[in-house]
């Protein structure tokens, strides 16, 4: 696991979706325990889907006085991911993608994204999605991986942070409870098994 320097991160500017206002990361934690969903793209499908698992976990959170943040790294698209009602928390923008740099979340290449993009992980939560009545698009940056970043209120520590590997890579439920030292009763969506007729869409 790569080595979150939290006071550098933690200078970088996010802007609110809401609000338009631009805000350093570190105010996120400064005063209470964070939960940092990094999304690939607002329009991704499999994000909305994992945005709105995440979100099982929402009132959790809240009783507990942690907060829940999706991050996206272009405004693109931000706007039907807020109206499709798929992440419970805050939504904000790095758009220089500076946090996603210093994360180590990766970028694809043109070449490497195709084969990622069509993984059985991936295909798997994409026919999930669908019978979710979850869709997605194509639009904005396809190039670039998310993760997730947990940090302690105040800043702290860090709890957890995660470096997706494949586009269909999430941190389960029960490990952000758990990172975070608070019970859940939410329930992990079933990923669907793979077979031909689910996953050639």
């Amino acid at each position: 696991m790569a080595k979150v320097d939290l006071v550098k991160v933690g200078k970088n500017l996010l802007k609110s979706f809401d609000s338009g206002e631009a805000v350093e990361l570190q105010s996120l934690w400064k005063d209470q325990p964070v939960v940092l969903f990094f999304l690939r793209r607002f329009g991704c499908q499999v994000c909305r889907w994992m945005a709105s698992e995440i979100s099982k976990l929402e009132p959790d959170l809240k009783a507990a006085g942690v907060s829940l943040v999706g991050v996206g790294p272009e405004e693109f698209g931000a706007q039907e991911f807020k109206e499709g009602g798929f992440f419970k928390g805050s939504i904000y923008v790095d758009e220089q993608k500076k946090s996603y740099k210093d994360l180590s979340f990766k970028r694809y290449t043109a070449l490497s994204v195709v084969p990622a993009a069509l993984g059985k992980k991936v295909r798997d939560i994409a026919a999930k999605a669908s019978a979710d009545g979850i869709q997605g698009n194509f639009s904005g940056d396809l190039l670039q991986s998310g993760g997730m970043l947990i940090v302690a209120k105040g800043g702290e520590k860090v709890l957890l942070h995660f470096i997706q590997d494949s586009p269909g890579d999430l941190v389960p439920l029960e490990d952000v409870s758990k990172a975070l030292g608070i019970s859940s009763s939410a329930k992990a969506g079933q990923k669907p098994v793979c077979n031909d007729d689910v996953c050639t869409r």
